[in-house]
């Protein structure tokens, strides 16, 4: 472990384009629960998924500057679409001395845990178009032989925005795109969104145990806690560290939803209205 920098009492930035990053921050907090962290969802812009290229590059360019600017030592970029579109021109612009850390599909354990030989991976259209999915699905599955069918749908990321991810809509929109993959075999979902982890309940409740459900909170949250600790920027020791919520659209609309997702009575929260 790298000798601390004074930069280590600094909060760790988390940035997704909506409320599903808070699956991810559930497991940064787990990994590393002295941290204290600035999390930002760009809710006045989700879903970000179907927008062009270029404009979700800059959205998360925008976002992650306003973090490094209230003073995070690093960010994680928990939302896929964002990953696949911006982690190489992030990291370029920042350099190592502020880690920029993404998502990657976790199609590899699905590959190493199934066993009927099928995976399915439920995405966004940004992710589904970006290059990233097709990478890990090239580098891990072909070689072993595995079959790797997606589902995606533009409806899931508002719903869970919403409140929703419970809701008799929300299961019938899984029940319709996820039928063809139960049908086909697949024994593990990948879940390509960091908001479908929200979903799991409505997922078993249409489909039961036909799916292991995988993701990829746990597998970064272990990566950022050695990124950090390997440059000095773990926060040692001391009390259980907190929470700031910063939202780029109606703080008294993201409230409500950030309490229920993060365990309303639990948690004190505060959402603070930014501008990027």
């Amino acid at each position: 472990m790298t000798a601390s920098s004074p930069l280590a009492e600094a909060p760790l930035g988390v940035f997704d384009s909506g409320v599903g990053g808070l699956s991810v921050l559930a497991e940064l907090r787990r990994a590393m629960p002295q941290e204290d962290f600035l999390y930002l969802a760009d809710t006045a812009h989700v879903p970000i998924g179907g927008r062009p290229d270029a404009e979700i590059r800059d959205l998360t360019a925008r976002a992650v500057a306003a973090l490094h600017a209230r003073g995070a030592k690093g960010v994680v970029v928990a939302c896929n679409t964002a990953s696949a579109f911006s982690l190489s021109h992030l990291r370029e612009r920042y350099g190592p001395a502020f880690p920029v850390i993404g998502l990657v599909p976790a199609v590899k354990p699905a590959v190493a845990a199934t066993r009927s030989g099928v995976v399915g991976v439920l995405a966004t259209p940004g992710t589904l178009r970006g290059t990233l999915l097709r990478d890990v699905i090239e580098q891990f599955a072909v070689p072993a032989g595995v079959r790797v069918l997606t589902a995606v749908s533009a409806e899931l990321v508002p719903l869970v925005e919403a409140g929703q991810a419970g809701s008799e809509r929300a299961r019938r929109v899984l029940r319709e795109v996820l039928t063809p993959l139960a049908q086909a075999g697949a024994d593990q979902l990948v879940l390509g969104c960091t908001h479908y982890p929200f979903l799991a309940e409505s997922i078993r409740a249409e489909f039961g145990d036909t799916f292991a459900l995988v993701d990829s909170g746990a597998a970064v949250a272990r990566h950022t806690r050695g990124v950090l600790c390997g440059a000095g920027l773990c926060r040692e020791g001391g009390e259980r560290g907190g929470v700031r919520y910063l939202v780029t659209g109606n703080p008294a609309a993201a409230r409500p939803v950030i309490e229920t997702l993060v365990g309303r009575g639990r948690h004190n929260v505060t959402v603070q209205q930014v501008t990027t």
